[in-house]
């Protein structure tokens, strides 16, 4: 089963709010999607908004049918 895809959309950013971002992702070994993403967790949990947990795919090769 392929994986639930993610929302893809354009983002525009100042080119030295990406830099910093780029910087933080990469102390955090993330990519600055990555990074991004999780900044945008971490803001919307300090403002008391609950985000749902997507279903992550299974890894690993299919179970066996019998």
């Amino acid at each position: 089963m392929p994986a639930p895809a993610k929302k893809a959309f354009p983002l525009r950013l100042d080119p030295a709010l990406f830099a910093a971002v780029e910087r933080a992702a990469a102390t955090d070994l993330r990519s600055a999607n990555a990074e991004i993403e999780c900044l945008l967790r971490e803001a919307l949990a300090r403002r008391g908004v609950k985000v749902g947990v997507s279903e992550k795919p299974k890894r690993g090769r299919p179970a066996k049918e019998n």
